[in-house]
């Protein structure tokens, strides 16, 4: 077997580009590439010779002009080539949303006070959800259990006769799968494609029941965001071609990264976002989870990526989990709606725009 001598630096294949990764011209996103291979290679970049910038890295100049786009790669030394497939998501930069975790408590409420509520909107989480929506316009992206914890309730219990008033709200909600119930943690981690799958599509098929089609989109995130290849291809099957997680990597926090490899994880830490290409799935990283950080802390968190290699995130995901709202739970954090709250505001005066991000990472 020959050993291959040119190796893509930037982009990889799989990458998603942005306008923050190169120039935006009346052709496309003008960027520079770059290649590893031997030093004093003859290398072209899509037919355009490459200059050796450093020993053994040689970059030239490609422009992406459509959504998914070809960069061929050939040593003109030894006839070696290899070919890359890469995106430019033109809406991906400078856009943002609220993602929450493990809800089905709102959705308990609501039913259990359907002889008292008129709107899903008497409850006091989805209130607080609308009153930021109506002043930072942010969009929210909700992924729901299918039986609470004390296993007292599904979602097949949601009555739907508020049908109407989801769908009207469905410009700014979100609803998808996480998982079946709560606990045991990580409850898909060596789970089957036919497990995954159907839990995917019982949550799916409620959703389109109680709130119609509107609500529902290509993105999600799995319950502690661990779960096989098979498991990820059961939720592509279903629909959702990206799948969000921490990618947590080169430290002692819990990897919430699918099934994904160190060094795919290091990749997606770097990029917030990355496809692999063998499975169609397109992984995206959340830049805070909420409930773990203070109030005081979420400003200087959010600054801090400024100085980090990979910068200010191309796309802010904020994630937090529905619990700690609750006085009755344990770890009740009072102050999670100011949270959010701040963290929006770091977003709208960073110029962030609100999107979901089925809006802006494909075509």
């Amino acid at each position: 077997m020959t050993t291959a001598t040119i190796r893509p630096v930037f982009p990889i294949n799989g990458d998603v580009l942005h306008v923050l990764d190169g120039m935006l011209t009346g052709e496309g996103l003008a960027c520079m590439a770059k290649v590893s291979a031997p030093s004093g290679s003859s290398i072209t970049i899509n037919n355009i010779p490459a200059k050796e910038i450093e020993a053994g890295i040689f970059s030239a100049p490609v422009v992406l002009g459509q959504y998914q786009n070809t960069v061929e790669i050939q040593n003109q030394s030894s006839g070696e080539s290899t070919t890359i497939t890469v995106y430019f998501a033109k809406q991906f930069a400078k856009k943002y949303r609220l993602s929450i975790d493990d809800n089905i408590r709102f959705l308990q409420d609501i039913a259990e006070n359907t002889h008292a509520y008129t709107s899903v909107l008497d409850n006091p989480f989805l209130k607080g959800l609308k009153k930021l929506h109506d002043q930072y316009q942010t969009k929210v992206h909700i992924n729901l259990f299918y039986q609470s914890v004390g296993e007292d309730f599904t979602i097949s219990d949601f009555p739907d006769s508020f049908k109407k008033e989801w769908q009207e709200n469905a410009d700014w909600l979100r609803l998808s799968f996480h998982a079946y119930k709560e606990f045991p943690d990580a409850p898909y981690k060596n789970a089957s494609f036919d497990t995954v799958k159907k839990d995917c599509d019982l949550i799916i098929g409620e959703i389109k029941r109680f709130a119609g089609d509107a609500l529902l989109g290509p993105v999600t995130t799995v319950h502690w965001g661990e779960v096989t290849v098979e498991g990820s291809r059961a939720m592509r099957a279903a629909g959702y071609k990206g799948q969000l997680g921490y990618f947590n990597v080169d430290d002692d926090q819990p990897t919430v990264s699918y099934y994904l490899d160190v060094e795919q994880r290091r990749h997606i830490k770097k990029r917030f976002i990355w496809k692999d290409e063998a499975e169609d799935i397109i992984f995206i990283r959340s830049s805070m989870v909420l409930d773990r950080t203070k109030k005081e802390n979420i400003v200087s968190t959010m600054n801090a990526y400024a100085s980090a290699p990979s910068g200010l995130p191309p796309y802010v995901d904020y994630l937090i989990h529905e619990q700690y709202f609750y006085p009755d739970y344990a770890a009740y954090q009072p102050d999670y709606f100011e949270k959010i709250a701040t963290a929006v505001q770091w977003a709208k005066e960073h110029g962030y725009e609100p999107a979901f991000l089925d809006e802006c990472i494909f075509e």
